[in-house]
């Protein structure tokens, strides 16, 4: 091997162990901030239940028990719709930095094939030219199809966040309902 491939194969080494670098840091980034969001859900479920459970407990009679049942319910269903909304952005975000780094890790790669095949196809003897065709289409297609995989990705994702959306809309709207119902016969009283 001449000493200009070793110092290629190095640089290939180099620059995959950064991507895995940049990757691991994203991962061990997101696990930190899952924990994060665990142990504050987790604090702020084990202080409602106390505080509802005290509230139960002073309830007078059955129907200040129904009553208070009612009340205390409808802001657990909304925490539990802004901690589902908090998982998918963390997800999300997490999505987005890892198909950055594949992307500019695919972008370095194709630039780099793209520049071997010209360097061969300048050097390569009679009939190297169908050899530098043939990976000049193959990279044309692969690029493509990284391209298209990415469209479908994005469109996923769109989806999943529309999805989203439209789940906490109907949650907020039946945790209205649910509170409105429960307030009538309340009020009739």
């Amino acid at each position: 091997m001449s000493k200009q491939n070793l110092e290629q194969i190095a640089a290939a080494q180099k620059a995959n162990a950064e991507v895995m670098v940049a990757l691991l840091r994203t991962a061990f980034n997101g696990v930190e901030r899952m924990t994060a969001l665990n142990m504050a859900a987790s604090r702020d479920f084990f202080n409602n239940t106390v505080a509802s459970t005290q509230q139960l407990l002073g309830a007078k009679d059955a129907n200040e028990l129904a009553k208070l049942n009612s009340e205390l319910a409808a802001p657990n269903v909304e925490k539990l719709s802004a901690y589902s909304r908090s998982v998918y952005d963390l997800v999300t975000d997490l999505q987005k930095e890892v198909t950055s780094v594949l992307e500019s890790q695919y972008s370095a790669f194709t630039k780099n094939a793209e520049s071997a095949v010209q360097k061969a196809k300048a050097s390569a003897p009679v009939g190297g030219d169908v050899f530098a065709a043939t990976m000049e289409s193959l990279l044309g297609a692969s690029t493509k199809a990284f391209d298209q995989m990415s469209s479908i990705a994005k469109q996923f994702s769109d989806l999943a966040e529309s999805n989203m959306k439209a789940a906490s809309a109907a949650t907020t709207k039946a945790v209205s309902a649910t509170a409105a119902a429960a307030k009538k016969p309340a009020a009739k009283k």
